[in-house]
């Protein structure tokens, strides 16, 4: 008698760890895929914002790159992801290139950055990211003008050695009671840029492509 208590209390468990665990899974599938769709909305967002419909006449998001696994370690990136190359009659006029910059108050800040063909940035976006409201978040264009500054700067303007916040010596503005994020958002963009000039040829090779002069 108390074998078979033991028994079927063992085989209820069984079931409940069983569907327990399936119910997890489930939901951590569907959320994974919810997040993955948002980022992608987000991304093509942002790539409108990177650079306008009129400095572009090919389909942006069909004329790609896909990283090779030695980029996406160069980028921070956690998986094969595309570079986005803008072209007019012809010629390119930027690259539109993912990266992570790993190093946020909170974790991971997901970016998407603009470079035009003469090296400077387009435009810099920020994707996803996890950092404080009110402090770090100031990096959304929602939040405040700070990303948008990045406009047309590159690495003579200012000079390279100048990329880091005024709290480093630098050029950059940071948030006030947070220099975490800011710090993290201008090394990688800094970054990109040594990207782009490191495989802008290649990548553009891909595509038959010359730059604009």
């Amino acid at each position: 008698m108390l074998g078979q208590s033991i028994a079927r209390n063992s085989l209820i468990l069984a079931v409940f760890a069983f569907v327990t665990a399936g119910t997890l899974a489930w939901i951590h599938k569907s959320t994974e895929t919810r997040i993955a769709e948002q980022e992608k909305r987000a991304a093509e967002k942002a790539l409108l914002e990177i650079l306008s419909a009129d400095q572009f006449d090919n389909d942006l998001l069909a004329t790609t790159w896909t990283l090779t696994h030695k980029q996406q370690q160069e980028l921070n990136l956690h998986k094969a992801e595309k570079v986005h190359i803008a072209s007019k009659a012809g010629r390119a006029v930027a690259l539109i290139i993912p990266a992570i910059a790993p190093d946020g108050y909170s974790g991971d800040i997901k970016l998407l950055v603009g470079v035009k063909m003469d090296g400077s940035l387009s435009g810099v976006r920020v994707l996803a990211h996890k950092e404080t409201p009110g402090l770090g978040d100031k990096v959304e264009t929602k939040k405040s003008d700070w990303i948008l500054k990045f406009k047309n700067l590159s690495l003579i303007k200012p000079k390279a050695e100048l990329w880091s916040v005024k709290k480093d010596g630098g050029y950059f503005d940071q948030f006030t009671g947070a220099t975490i994020t800011p710090r993290a958002v201008v090394k990688q963009s800094k970054a990109v840029l040594e990207f782009f000039a490191k495989h802008k040829e290649q990548i553009l090779a891909s595509q038959n492509l010359e730059a604009t002069e």
